[in-house]
């Protein structure tokens, strides 16, 4: 998706330092060695070389051993269709247990003992068994889903071309509003320490993931639940949902997991109606949400393969970037058009005597934007995993929505190939152009100015932001609003209203210099020029708390004339949409009380998850322990004190 920054050295970790997972306990706590968090041995926590130094650390837990003897035969790479084991390591460690005792990987594991079992949970997941946690409790049989109730949107962008603007009308929410907003009900997902999948409002009920991998249909009203089901991998992604009339059956809900499958599932019951995987490499993923077309789907497909490259002995790499449109009703393959071309191979070897295999990379971490006028979506592409650089990579991409083909693209950092032994002690892999990895991780807006008229607007790690024509991809203008870098500039996209385009910009620290500030934030540009009208940057609120940090990675969402994010220093705020003045705030981080009576608290926000916001409702997601964000377990929904109902 975009984070090829660090995607990377932690995709294994989901958080391994002590500061991000409270409350854990080991299976035999006498046989854990103790892990050193980057601070302790004096590196800057936010480097490659702290990730990498982690990884070594965790490969010392006990559970290697039982691994490598039950299950690295196929999940070490040579399998192709089985997940590679840092893909297993984005599930909790809770989650691979029960897939060992229960679940799809019983019979495997059937060799290993119950203590042999956990350890294995733990290596891969890179962090503790937890307390057992209890499930959100169910609902009454009255509570079921309403037909009669409409859904907020379909797909995740809140409108065909990304946009995210919700009116107040559907919105249920006026400026006014805010200060009385209240936490109507909070609850905690079991055994998570991120909640990065954008809710969906439909039916009377909400739609979410979760890191576990189970998607909840939840009462809007209360948060308890009317169903769950328990898909192969965490979801990350937002659901999707198909239109439906008042006399038709149940929609169908569309999402994908971190091992790269898709599901469509019965709204109402939440059965399996098909299942399938995108794509055969071992360390696919779907991050970006589908987006639903008619009765076709259409899926972006990223990896993670980017983080092996950190091993010397790997010859990186082998995944390229693809879309793929699936028919809705069986799941089966319309076309798949691959973002670049040729099929990689043996290009030279490194100096530890490597194959270098390429081209690789340009994945697709994004949502696609739809255009019905032009018949055709758009996407942007990541950085190439190894040389040679391709001129895909970095790029804005229009694909006919009918077959797939290429109608344009456009590129707006050339040469650069990177992967996560660079800026390691151990760099053979990295590519010769070592970076910039400057991702278009976020999704691409379609949106009309007043005089510019149409126009495909991408947000770039970089810091840039990129109008191009939707006819044919010539670049309109270009605007620099953040400083950029691995973990610099616009992370997970953009939103849009009238005439004002918004622009959220990290600018984390990630161990590099560059050029020019910091200016973590949100940001306002004139859709027509590019001109920026208003920056409101974020003064550091974090006292020192780890992982914590002033800018915006998260997408942020338009609600009439108020703009909604949240920042990694975990408070969501509300920004005037014509002055960029902070209207409200709520810190994310305090203790909420959930729908269980139990307390649980939210950490940075990141991700795809959006503030969501529907029928007097306000819904935030919050915890990002991963990637060197503060881990948190937290899906708050808030009203007006008016319409507060107490969920606990």
């Amino acid at each position: 998706m975009r984070y090829t920054w660090l995607v990377i050295g932690l995709c294994i970790l989901a958080g391994c330092n002590s500061e991000q997972n409270s409350n854990d306990a080991s299976a035999e706590d006498e046989l854990q060695p103790t892990l050193q968090t980057s601070a302790e041995i004096d590196l800057d926590p936010n480097s490659m070389q702290a990730l990498q130094d982690e990884i070594k650390q965790r490969e010392q837990l006990p559970g290697k051993a039982h691994f490598e003897e039950t299950c690295a035969s196929c999940h070490g790479g040579a399998v192709q269709k089985a997940p590679h084991k840092d893909m297993i390591g984005l599930m909790t460690p809770e989650a691979i247990l029960k897939a060992l005792t229960a679940g799809v990987m019983q019979a495997e594991a059937s060799s290993l003992s119950d203590a042999e079992k956990a350890l294995v949970a733990e290596y891969l997941a890179g962090r503790a068994l937890g307390e057992d946690i209890d499930d959100i409790p169910m609902c009454g049989p009255q509570t079921h889903f309403d037909p009669l109730a409409p859904a907020l949107a379909s797909n995740w962008g809140l409108g065909n071309g990304n946009a995210r603007f919700i009116s107040t009308q559907r919105a249920g929410l006026q400026r006014q509003d805010l200060a009385a907003m209240q936490p109507s009900w909070a609850v905690r997902f079991p055994g998570a320490n991120r909640t990065r999948g954008q809710p969906a409002f439909a039916g009377g009920l909400l739609f979410v993931g979760s890191h576990p991998g189970q998607v909840y249909a939840l009462d809007q009203d209360t948060g308890c639940q009317v169903w769950s089901y328990q898909a192969a991998g965490e979801v990350r992604t937002g659901i999707v949902i198909s239109p439906w009339g008042q006399s038709d059956p149940a929609p169908q809900i569309f999402f994908g997991d971190v091992l790269g499958n898709v599901y469509a599932l019965d709204a109402a019951s939440g059965k399996q109606i098909w299942r399938m995987r995108a794509d055969e490499h071992p360390n696919a993923t779907i991050t970006g949400t589908p987006s639903l077309v008619g009765d076709s789907l259409y899926v972006p497909i990223s990896s993670l393969e980017v983080s092996l490259a950190i091993d010397p002995a790997y010859a990186c790499c082998t995944f390229r970037g693809s879309v793929l449109a699936l028919d809705t009703a069986t799941g089966e393959q319309e076309w798949k058009t691959y973002t670049i071309e040729e099929t990689p191979g043996v290009v030279k070897q490194t100096s530890a005597g490597t194959d270098v295999i390429g081209p690789s990379g340009a994945t697709v971490w994004n949502s696609p934007s739809i255009d019905h006028r032009r018949n055709q979506l758009y996407i942007g592409t990541g950085e190439n995993m190894s040389s040679p650089a391709t001129t895909t990579s970095d790029a804005l991409f229009a694909m006919d929505l009918t077959t797939g083909k290429v109608n344009w693209v456009f590129q707006a950092t050339a040469n650069d190939a990177w992967n996560v032994a660079c800026d390691t002690d151990t760099p053979a892999n990295c590519p010769e152009e070592d970076g910039p990895d400057f991702d278009f991780g976020g999704a691409t807006l379609l949106v009309s100015g007043s005089s510019a008229g149409e126009l495909v607007i991408g947000g770039q790690k970089s810091g840039m932001v990129h109008a191009v024509n939707p006819d044919n991809g010539d670049l309109v203008w270009q605007t620099r609003v953040g400083r950029g870098g691995i973990q610099g500039g616009v992370h997970f996209g953009m939103a849009a209203s009238g005439d004002r385009l918004f622009v959220p910009i990290s600018d984390m620290a990630d161990g590099r210099t560059y050029d020019n500030p910091d200016r973590p934030g949100m940001h306002a540009l004139d859709i027509n020029t590019g001109k920026i009208l208003w920056s409101t940057i974020h003064d550091d609120r974090c006292e020192g708390r780890n992982f914590c940090h002033p800018g915006i990675s998260q997408v942020p969402t338009v609600v009439g004339d108020v703009v909604f994010a949240g920042a990694m220093d975990g408070i969501a705020r509300a920004y005037d949409v014509a002055s960029g003045e902070i209207l409200w705030q709520i810190d994310s981080t305090q203790e909420f009380d959930t729908v269980l009576g139990q307390t649980t608290r939210g950490g940075s926000f990141s991700g795809g998850a959006g503030p969501v916001a529907f029928n007097g409702k306000l819904a935030l997601s919050s915890g990002y322990g991963i990637y060197n964000h503060m881990a948190g377990n937290l899906l708050l929904v808030l009203s007006p004190s008016s319409q507060h109902t107490g969920g606990d």
